[in-house]
């Protein structure tokens, strides 16, 4: 027997349908959801966005129009891969539902919603301290040394960003949305596969050639920390330049050990400039222009964590595209990924 899942918007009944909906345990470990496996689940959403289990926790509901191919592809895949790992910086999937007009994904709720609600905001900006903000690069970069080097299966994200980024009541971080990601096997080196992610966080090998390393989310992780240190995005809209700018800016400042004017002056603090210098530092090396030339995520990981006198390595110059990926993949090019998915700009559980 199932139960209803009524979809409520502003106060009324908006849409509902009976549905089977697979429970967090145990999933199926297969290349396709076994049926057999689905039990009932029960969730009322509130403006399509947050939801309200039975017992009254609430949750984050992903919404997904599966009316191609490639989007019902992405379904799956995140299911398939996000109940294979668990950890305390990924997102924790509760349910999902394929049944009725829309397809569910149902995960913990997380009350300070995306990154980027966050770092782009003049006032909300200031709720994040440079205590905070250290420990949010900390957790995304162990959640990334997961998936690269500890989980069962190696898992490349592809659209590390900070609308992917979710924070709980305590800043925590949850890496989220691993509708583009790609696992493979250990004997395999890389890749080769079409471009879906977002322009300005894409490594110029993958941008360009479609190859596919780990190196590809430690450069967009390099990127996502440049953002969370300077408050600024680091692509402005259709048509800029993807990071040659925001990059370009932050090596000019870099070479020059000019800290203060890449700081975002809302949490910059005169006494934790060398601290500061170092996370900086560490981001260059992330976004060096040649992959090898990037430290692995578990290197990474060890480079925050040391002091800043104990790195002898220094970065080379990161990448600076000279023309839009538009002109690079085509005018009219479908490699990107579907908005729904993983647009510029927003993020599917909070807008």
């Amino acid at each position: 027997m199932f139960r209803k899942v009524e979809i409520v918007r502003n106060s009324q009944i908006w849409t509902s349908w009976t549905c089977k909906t697979l429970l967090c345990e145990p999933f199926p470990k297969a290349e396709r959801i076994d049926m057999s496996q689905w039990e009932v689940f029960s969730v009322t959403v509130i403006l399509s966005r947050v939801g309200v289990l039975p017992d009254g926790r609430e949750v984050a509901v992903k919404r997904l129009f599966l009316n191609t191919r490639q989007w019902a592809d992405q379904f799956f895949n995140e299911v398939n891969l996000i109940s294979q790992v668990r950890h305390k910086n990924l997102v924790k999937l509760l349910g999902c539902s394929v049944d009725g007009p829309e397809s569910l994904l149902v995960y913990e709720y997380y009350f300070n919603k995306s990154l980027d609600h966050l770092i782009f905001d003049e006032n909300q900006a200031k709720l994040l301290d440079w205590q905070k903000r250290i420990d949010i690069i900390q957790g995304v970069a162990e959640g990334l040394r997961y998936l690269h080097e500890e989980s069962e299966i190696r898992i490349i994200h592809r659209d590390i960003k900070p609308s992917n980024i979710l924070l709980d009541d305590k800043f925590k971080p949850k890496i989220t949305d691993f509708g583009l990601a790609r696992s493979f096997t250990e004997d395999q080196t890389h890749l080769s596969t079409g471009i879906a992610g977002t322009l300005g966080y894409m490594s110029p090998e993958y941008l360009v050639h479609g190859h596919l390393t780990e190196k590809a989310d430690i450069y967009s992780f390099g990127v996502l920390v440049l953002e969370i240190m300077t408050g600024q995005r680091c692509n402005n809209g259709v048509g800029a330049k993807p990071g040659q700018n925001f990059l370009a800016k932050i090596w000019s400042h870099y070479k020059a050990k000019k800290i203060g004017k890449i700081i975002d002056r809302s949490f910059y603090e005169d006494a934790m400039e060398d601290d500061m210098l170092h996370v900086v530092h560490v981001a260059l090396l992330c976004t060096q222009a040649t992959p090898c030339f990037r430290p692995t995520m578990a290197k990474v990981v060890e480079l925050l964590r040391s002091h800043k006198d104990q790195i002898d390595v220094f970065p080379t110059e990161p990448p600076f595209l000279d023309v839009p990926a538009s002109e690079i993949l085509g005018e009219g090019s479908h490699l990107l990924s579907p908005p729904s998915f993983s647009g510029s700009s927003g993020n599917l559980f909070y807008g």
